[in-house]
C-alpha cells in the first residue's frame, strides 16, 4: 500500500485504445471529492467520490475498476464488510458493492442528512431533517420503526457492534441511544458546545466515541451514559472517527488535516499522521488494522502505515491555492519539438522525457501551479500559479530565470498564452476579467485589458497563428439569462476589441490556419466560429457532460476534445464527424498534439498525463 511498490503497466490503468505511456502517478487518486471508503474482506479498498463514482483499488494503489453510480445523492455509506453501499438524499438507495447494482430504492418522508448499517447489513438506518431516526429492513425495504427523541436534524448515526443498539447524534449537540428491537430509549449523552459530526462504537460496545466541532472527541460509558474522558488534543473541529478491528487503536481526523492515532487503552497519542492537503470526510481501517485509509477534498487516498507510521504517498498532491480558488486536475504542457511534456500537480513540476517516460526536471513551488506554457522558440517554460505568480524557467536546464506578478491585482493564474514569436505572455485568472500580456524580454506588463468579456470570468487565452489576435473565452457565474459568457476577439496591434461570440466557453484553440476558432461551450458540445466571417460554421455534439478542453493537430486534419465525462474525442475537421472516440478512468482537463499529430496528450483530473497513438486512436473509431 506504498508508493514503493512496482508502477502497473498502462493497460492495467487504463485499457483505452492506443495508450501507450502513463506519465506521473495514478494510484490512490480520484477525480472528485472523497466520501466514504471502506475495506473488503480481501484487503482491497473501496472509495465513493462525488458526484458518485464507485472506485476499487488493490494494495498498490491500482485502480482495478469503477463506476459511475448516480450524481442525485448527497450522502454515502458502505457496510462494515463493504459488501453493500447506501446512498441518500430525498430517497434511501441500496447498492451491491462488486457489481455496482441497484438493489432497492426506498422513498423517504423527508430529507436524509445521516445513514448507518447495522453489522449484519440486514438493516440500515437514515437520520432525518426532522429530528426522526428510522430503522429499515434493507431486504424487503420495509419500514422496521421510527425512533424519535430530537426535534433538530440528525447528524450523524452508528450501530453498536452486536446491532441491538443505535447511536444517533442531533444538531441539537446531544446523542441518544436506542434499543433497536424495541425502540426503547436507553439513554441520553449530553456535553458537546458544537456540531457532532462523527460516532463510532469500539468493537466490544462497552464505549462509545463521538467526534465535534468543539475540537473534543469524547468517550462515554455505555452503560452508565455517562462521560469517561475528553480527547481534547485536536486543533480544530473533528471530522471522522474509526476503530481498529480489535479496538486498540482509534483514528481521529481534525479540519487541518491531521490524522490522531489514539491507544484506546491508555487513551493517549501514539501517533499524528499529516501530509494531506484539504479536509479528510472519510476513514476506514484495513482489516489487519496495520494500515488506515484516509481521503477527502484532495481527492487523494492516504494509506498510512502504522507499523512505520507515514503515510503511503501515492503520488503528488493537489492544491488548495491561497485565494480559495482551485484547479483540479493536471496542468501541462509539450515542448515545440516534442520530446519534452512538462507536467503539474500542485507545487510539484515534472518534465518528462516523451520518448522514455523518464523525470528530466522537477521544481517544487510554494503554491500549487494551475497553467503551464512552453515557448514555440523552446527556450521558456512558464508555470502559472495560486500564489499569483509566473515563473519563467529555461526550459533546457531547469533554470528559474525570471517571476512576475500583477502586485496591484494579485490573482491566481489560470491561463497562460505565448505569442507565436514567444516575445509576448498572456496571462489570465478565472477569478478575474483582466488579461495582462507580459514582455518576456523585460519581464515587465506590456498591456492590461482591464475587463476583456465584460464581466465575465476568463477560462481561457489563445494567440492567433499570426500573433496579432488574441481570443479570450469566459464564463458569466452571475447570468440568469441571455449569454451565459462570451468570446471576445483583441486585436493587439491596435488594441481594440475586434469581434465578441456568444456564450460561455471553458476552452480556446485556432485552426493552424487561422481560419477558426474552436470553443469548448458550456452546452457540451463545441463550436467552430469562422473569425472572417464571424459566425458559428459547426457544432460538434457528442460529449455527456461538460467539454473541459480542445486541441487541433497541427496539420488541422484532427479536433480532439475531452471533457468531464471522461470521454475522448477526435473529429474529423473535414467532415465535422466523430472519427474515434475512447472511454478512460478520469476526467480530461487540458489536451494537446505532438508536432508530428501522431501522438495525443491528456492531462488527467487523477494527476497524471496520458500518451495517445492517433492512428490506434482513429483505427479503434467510434
Amino acid at each position: 500500500m506504498t508508493a514503493a511498490s512496482a508502477l502497473p503497466s498502462p493497460e492495467q490503468i487504463c485499457p483505452a485504445p492506443g495508450l501507450l505511456r502513463i506519465f506521473g502517478d495514478a494510484r490512490f487518486h480520484a477525480d472528485g471529492e472523497l466520501l466514504a471508503l471502506a475495506f473488503g474482506s480481501d484487503g482491497n479498498l473501496w472509495s465513493v467520490e462525488d458526484p458518485g463514482i464507485l472506485r476499487h483499488w488493490d494494495k498498490t494503489g491500482r485502480q482495478l475498476e469503477y463506476r459511475f453510480l448516480s450524481d442525485l445523492e448527497t450522502l454515502w455509506s458502505f457496510s462494515k464488510d463493504a459488501r453493500f453501499l447506501a446512498s441518500a438524499s430525498d430517497d434511501l438507495s441500496l447498492w451491491e458493492t462488486a457489481t455496482g447494482r441497484l438493489l432497492r430504492v426506498i422513498a423517504q418522508p423527508s430529507w436524509v442528512t445521516a445513514i448507518a448499517f447495522r453489522g449484519d447489513s440486514t438493516l440500515v438506518a437514515t437520520g432525518h431533517d426532522d429530528g426522526i431516526v428510522r430503522l429499515w429492513e434493507g431486504g424487503s425495504g420495509r419500514l422496521v420503526r421510527e425512533l424519535a427523541n430530537h426535534d433538530r436534524a440528525i447528524s450523524a448515526l452508528a450501530f453498536s457492534p452486536e446491532g441491538g443498539r443505535l447511536a444517533g447524534a442531533s444538531e441539537d449537540k446531544s446523542i441518544s441511544i436506542w434499543a433497536t428491537e424495541t425502540d426503547q430509549l436507553l439513554g441520553s449523552l449530553k456535553g458537546h458546545t458544537d456540531r457532532i459530526q462523527a460516532l463510532a462504537w469500539d468493537p466490544k460496545g462497552e464505549r462509545l466515541v463521538s467526534g465535534g466541532w468543539d475540537t473534543t472527541a469524547r468517550v462515554w460509558d455505555t452503560a452508565t451514559f455517562e462521560p469517561l474522558i475528553l480527547l481534547n488534543a485536536h486543533a480544530t473541529q473533528l471530522t471522522a472517527l474509526d476503530f481498529s478491528p480489535n479496538g486498540q487503536l482509534l483514528a481521529c481526523s481534525d479540519s487541518l488535516e491531521t490524522i490522531f492515532i489514539w491507544d484506546f487503552t491508555t487513551y493517549r497519542i501514539r501517533k499524528r499522521l499529516q501530509g494531506a492537503r484539504g479536509q479528510i470526510s472519510c476513514l476506514a481501517f484495513a482489516p489487519d488494522g496495520r494500515y488506515v485509509a484516509s481521503g477527502g477534498s484532495e481527492r487523494v487516498i492516504y494509506c498510512a502505515d502504522l507499523e512505520q507510521g507515514e503515510p503511503g504517498r501515492t503520488g503528488s498532491h493537489s492544491s488548495i491555492d491561497l485565494s480559495g480558488f482551485r484547479r483540479s486536475g493536471t496542468g501541462m504542457a509539450l515542448s515545440p519539438d516534442g520530446t519534452r511534456v512538462a507536467t503539474a500537480s500542485d507545487a510539484t513540476l515534472v518534465v518528462w522525457d516523451t520518448l522514455t517516460g523518464q523525470s528530466l526536471l522537477q521544481f517544487e513551488g510554494e503554491a500549487s501551479f494551475d497553467s503551464l506554457a512552453f515557448s514555440p522558440d523552446g527556450h521558456w517554460l512558464a508555470g502559472g500559479g495560486a500564489d499569483a505568480s509566473i515563473r519563467l524557467w529555461e526550459a533546457a536546464n531547469g533554470q528559474l530565470r525570471t517571476h512576475f506578478q500583477d502586485t496591484e491585482n494579485p490573482q491566481p493564474v489560470s491561463s497562460l498564452a505565448f505569442s507565436p514569436g514567444s516575445a509576448i505572455l498572456a496571462s489570465a485568472s478565472a477569478v478575474g476579467t483582466e488579461v495582462l500580456l507580459w514582455n518576456v524580454a523585460g519581464g515587465v506588463p506590456e498591456l492590461l485589458i482591464p475587463d476583456a468579456l465584460d464581466g465575465c470570468t476568463i477560462e481561457s487565452l489563445a494567440f492567433h497563428p499570426q500573433g496579432n489576435l488574441l481570443a479570450v473565452g469566459g464564463i458569466d457565474w452571475l447570468a440568469t439569462g441571455g449569454s451565459n459568457g462570451a468570446v471576445s476577439i483583441w486585436n493587439l496591434s491596435e488594441r481594440c476589441e475586434t469581434a465578441t461570440f456568444e456564450g460561455g466557453v471553458t476552452c480556446l484553440v485556432f485552426h493552424p490556419t487561422g481560419h477558426w476558432l474552436a470553443a469548448a461551450a458550456l452546452d457540451k458540445s463545441i463550436c467552430i466560429w469562422d473569425l472572417k466571417g464571424r459566425r458559428l460554421t459547426a457544432e460538434l455534439v457528442g460529449h455527456q457532460e461538460t467539454v473541459t478542453s480542445v486541441a487541433y493537430s497541427p496539420d488541422g486534419r484532427w479536433l480532439a476534445s475531452g471533457g468531464d465525462d471522461r470521454i475522448l474525442c477526435l473529429w474529423d475537421t473535414a467532415t465535422g464527424k466523430l472519427a474515434a472516440r475512447a472511454e478512460l478512468n478520469t476526467q480530461i482537463k487540458s489536451l494537446t498534439f505532438s508536432p508530428s499529430a501522431r501522438h495525443l496528450y491528456t492531462g488527467n483530473s487523477n494527476r497524471t498525463c496520458y500518451q495517445f497513438e492517433v492512428e490506434r486512436l482513429v483505427a479503434q473509431g467510434v
